[in-house]
C-alpha cells in the first residue's frame, strides 16, 4: 500500500475524484455554480440561467481533461459543434441533479462521509504521523482546500442519490432476461431479393418540361441559404505569448534566482521494512545493522507492505513530497548506505536503508535558455494579454469600418470565411461560436458593415469580425440546378419502378410460392446481420414464427424495394450457468440505466429546463 500511494501521488488530483461523476472533475457542482457568468443565456434550469461563459469554461475543462488522457486526440474533434453541445448537455445534467438534490433535501451524513474517506486509501498520503490531514500538502496536490473538497464531494454524493432511487432499485427476473436476450440472439434462415433503384435508372428519361415541373413543385429543395462573406481577427493568449520578446539580462537574473529549482529536485532511493509493532521494528533494525547485506532477505520475510516486500523493500527513486513526512524527513537526512529507524507513519513502523541518490545536474545558462524564455513568456503572457485585450476592444469599436487598424496594432492576421447564422458542420474556434455568429448577422453588422464588438469566444480568446458581402436566402434559378433536378427526378422514378416491380413479384410469389426465385438463404440475427440492411433483418426477425415460410415486402425508399422470405427459426443456444447469471446482471444494469434516463427526463420537465441554442448535426443525445 505504501508503495502504491507513493507511485500515485503525482496524479492524486485525478484519483481523488473517482468517487464523483466524471463531469465534476476539478470543480464539482459548486464549482459550476461559482463560474463567472458571462454572455447570453444558453440554457435555463429551475429558473437559473446557464450563460455562455459557464459553457465555455466547462468545455475548456472537459477538453483539458481529455487531452491529458489522450494527448494525440484531434483538436478539431474536441472543438466541434457536436462536442461543445455535448458539454452543454452534461452541464445541464449536472445542474438538474444538483437542483433535484436540493429540493429533495438529500444530504450525506458525516458518518457515511467519514466511512467513504476511510475506505479511500489514496488519501493516506495526506495524513501526518498524528493522523491529522496535512492541509498544505492536500492543497498542493488537489488545488483546493480540504473544506472545499469536502463540500464538493458531499454535494456530488447527494446528487448521485437522486438517480439511485430509480436505477439503483432495478432488477430483472430470469423470464424477463430470457425474453429479451432470446429475441436478440435468436437466428433466422432467410432469403433476400433486392430490387435496387439504381438498376432501373436507365429506364427513366425525363423531358425538360417534366424537370421544370418538378422544380416548380419543389422549390424548397433548391434554396440557397442565407450566408455572409466575412473578415475576422482573433486575439488569444498563445499569440501574445509567442510575440513577447524576453530581455537577455532578465533571463540571466531569472536563471540565477531559480537555478536550484530549475535544475530539478534531488531524488533518493530507499528500501524499507514495514511492520505494525515498534518492538518488532527495533529487533529488525538491530538485525540489519549487524548484517546490512541481509536487509532485502529480512524485508521479504517480515515486511507487511505487499507492494514492496517481494522486491526486498525497494521503493525505487522518489523526491520530496512523495512520502509521508516522517519517512521523508528520515530519508533526506541520511547518507548513502545508512540504516535508520524505527520511523512511525500512519502505515506503521519502518526500518529504512538509503540505497542510492541522484543529485540533479546543474545546467548552464545557455543549456537552459530556451526553457527560461518559454517560462518567462508564460509568466508575462496574462498581463500582456490583458493590455492587448483592452487595445483590441477599443480599436475595433473606435474604428468600426475596418479591422486593419486593430490587426496592424497587434500584429494579427485578418482571416476570411463564409458563414451562416448557425455553425456549419466541422466549424471550429470562433466560427463555431453562436454569440459571434449572432453579432455578425445583427442589423448593424449587415447594413453598415461595421466591426462586431470584441467577443470572448473562449477563455483568453477574443474575436471581432465584419461582413464583407451578404447574400440573403433565395431560390436558385432552374438553369443553375437543372442537373440536380434531373438526378432527383431519375432517383425518385427509379425507386418507384423498383417498388412497383418488387410488389408485383411479391404478389405473384405469394400466389404461387413454387415460382419464387430468390438468392441462397443466409442465417441472420440482430447481432449478426450478414451485411444485410437493417430494415431487411428487422423484417426477417418480425416474421411470425408460427406461419413459416413467410414472404414480406420492405420499402427501402430511394434505395428501392426488397422481398424477404423467412424459412425457419434457429433458437438461441442455452448459455452456461455462469454466463446466464452474468447476462442477467448486465440486463438489470441496462434496465437501471434506462429507468435513470426516464426519470432524468421527468426531472427536466419538473425543473422547466430550456435549451436556448440549436442542436448541431451529429450531436449525440445525453441520457
Amino acid at each position: 500500500m505504501f508503495d502504491f500511494v507513493r507511485k500515485h501521488t503525482k496524479i492524486m488530483q485525478f484519483l481523488l475524484f473517482l468517487l464523483i461523476f466524471p463531469s465534476f472533475v476539478l470543480v464539482g457542482i459548486n464549482g459550476y455554480n461559482r463560474m463567472q457568468e458571462k454572455g447570453e443565456a444558453v440554457a435555463k434550469v429551475d429558473g437559473h440561467e446557464i450563460r455562455q461563459g459557464d459553457w465555455d469554461a466547462a468545455h475548456k475543462q472537459q477538453v483539458d481533461r481529455l487531452r491529458q488522457k489522450m494527448p494525440d486526440l484531434d483538436a478539431k474533434v474536441l472543438e466541434s459543434p457536436a462536442a461543445r453541445y455535448s458539454t452543454l448537455e452534461q452541464l445541464i445534467h449536472d445542474r438538474v441533479l444538483a437542483a433535484a438534490a436540493e429540493k429533495m433535501h438529500l444530504q450525506v451524513s458525516d458518518q457515511r462521509f467519514k466511512r467513504i474517506l476511510a475506505a479511500d486509501k489514496s488519501l493516506d498520503a495526506f495524513y501526518n504521523a498524528e493522523g491529522k490531514l496535512d492541509s498544505q500538502r492536500f492543497m498542493a496536490a488537489t488545488g483546493m482546500s480540504p473544506e472545499q473538497f469536502r463540500a464538493n464531494l458531499m454535494n456530488d454524493m447527494a446528487a448521485r442519490q437522486v438517480l439511485a432511487g430509480a436505477g439503483g432499485t432495478a432488477f430483472a427476473t430470469a423470464a424477463q432476461t430470457n425474453a429479451v436476450l432470446d429475441a436478440y440472439f435468436e437466428k433466422r434462415e432467410a432469403q433476400f431479393a433486392r430490387f435496387a433503384a439504381a438498376d432501373y435508372a436507365s429506364r427513366v428519361n425525363p423531358t425538360d418540361a417534366e424537370l421544370e415541373a418538378y422544380y416548380k413543385a419543389n422549390t424548397a429543395q433548391f434554396q440557397s441559404a442565407e450566408h455572409a462573406a466575412i473578415e475576422y481577427i482573433v486575439l488569444d493568449i498563445e499569440t501574445i505569448r509567442k510575440s513577447i520578446a524576453v530581455n537577455e539580462q532578465d533571463l540571466k537574473t531569472y536563471f540565477e534566482q531559480n537555478q536550484a529549482r530549475l535544475a530539478g529536485p534531488e531524488e533518493r532511493r530507499a528500501s524499507h521494512i514495514l511492520v505494525k509493532s515498534k518492538q518488532k521494528a527495533e529487533e529488525l533494525l538491530a538485525a540489519v545493522k549487524k548484517a546490512p547485506d541481509s536487509f532485502a532477505d529480512l524485508a521479504r520475510k517480515n515486511s507487511e507492505d505487499p507492494g514492496t516486500k517481494d522486491r526486498g523493500g525497494d521503493l525505487d527513486f522518489f523526491t520530496r513530497g512523495a512520502m509521508a513526512k516522517p519517512f521523508e524527513d528520515a530519508v533526506f537526512g541520511m547518507k548513502k548506505g545508512d540504516i535508520a529507524g524505527p520511523v512511525e507513519t500512519q502505515f506503521g513502523w519502518h526500518v529504512i536503508k538509503l540505497t542510492d541518490l541522484k543529485v540533479p545536474k546543474v545546467r548552464t545558462f545557455e543549456e537552459m535558455k530556451p526553457e527560461l524564455e518559454a517560462e518567462l513568456r508564460k509568466q508575462q503572457a496574462p498581463r500582456k494579454f490583458s493590455e492587448a485585450a483592452e487595445a483590441f476592444t477599443d480599436t475595433v469599436y473606435q474604428q468600426p469600418d475596418s479591422l486593419k487598424p486593430a490587426a496592424d496594432k497587434l500584429k494579427l492576421d485578418i482571416q476570411k470565411a463564409d458563414v451562416r447564422r448557425t455553425p456549419t458542420p466541422g466549424a471550429t474556434g470562433a466560427l463555431s461560436n453562436a454569440k459571434f455568429l449572432a453579432a455578425l448577422f445583427s442589423p448593424d453588422s449587415l447594413e453598415k458593415k461595421h466591426n462586431t464588438e470584441s467577443i470572448e469566444v473562449a477563455p483568453s480568446t477574443l474575436v471581432s469580425g465584419r461582413v464583407v458581402q451578404y447574400s440573403p436566402a433565395r431560390t436558385v434559378a432552374f438553369a443553375e440546378v437543372k442537373d440536380q433536378v434531373r438526378e432527383r427526378v431519375v432517383a425518385a422514378r427509379s425507386a418507384e419502378l423498383a417498388k412497383k416491380d418488387g410488389m408485383e413479384k411479391l404478389a405473384a410469389w405469394k400466389a404461387n410460392p413454387a415460382s419464387a426465385t430468390l438468392p441462397p438463404a443466409v442465417t441472420v440475427s440482430r447481432q449478426d446481420m450478414q451485411k444485410q440492411p437493417a430494415p431487411l433483418v428487422d423484417a426477417a426477425m418480425r416474421a411470425d414464427p408460427t406461419a413459416l415460410p413467410a414472404l414480406s415486402g420492405v420499402d427501402l425508399g430511394e434505395n428501392g424495394y426488397a422481398i424477404v422470405k423467412v424459412n425457419k427459426v434457429l433458437p438461441r443456444e442455452a448459455p452456461p450457468a455462469n454466463k446466464a447469471a452474468q447476462e442477467r446482471a448486465q440486463f438489470a444494469q441496462a434496465l437501471g440505466t434506462a429507468e435513470n434516463a426516464v426519470y432524468y427526463n421527468v426531472l427536466k420537465e419538473r425543473l422547466k429546463v430550456q435549451m436556448k441554442v440549436p442542436k448541431p448535426p451529429m450531436a449525440p443525445d445525453l441520457q
